[in-house]
């Protein structure tokens, strides 16, 4: 059984490695535009939502997500915590690519 640190380091590298990916799919006007701590504040943010949206409780094989809602959801929670203003139509590819990163995981 893995110990309480080794679970949080695995989990960090696994960050690191989505943040990688990320970049590697943004747009190059978008490649820079955002830090590594933002991307993981989106992140956050994008798993709260599946959590809250009850997507993740789902039995169906495949579930339909809205990227413009999911989007539309870290705008509004940035302004909400005080985080930098985001742009829905850039966020929407930050969201993108984070889908496209756990569907190659699964």
């Amino acid at each position: 059984m893995a110990s309480l640190d080794e679970e949080f380091l695995k989990d960090e590298e696994e960050t690191r490695r989505e943040i990688r990916f990320i970049r590697e799919q943004l747009p190059s006007d978008l490649k820079d535009r955002y830090s590594d701590g933002q991307l993981k504040w989106m992140l956050d943010a994008i798993a709260d939502y599946f959590f809250e949206s009850g997507i993740l409780e789902s039995d169906d094989d495949e579930v339909d997500i809205d990227m413009d809602q999911v989007a539309d959801y870290l705008c509004r929670r940035a302004k909400e915590e005080g985080q930098p203003a985001l742009d829905t139509n850039e966020v929407h590819f930050v969201v993108e690519a984070d889908l496209d990163f756990q569907e190659q995981d699964a």
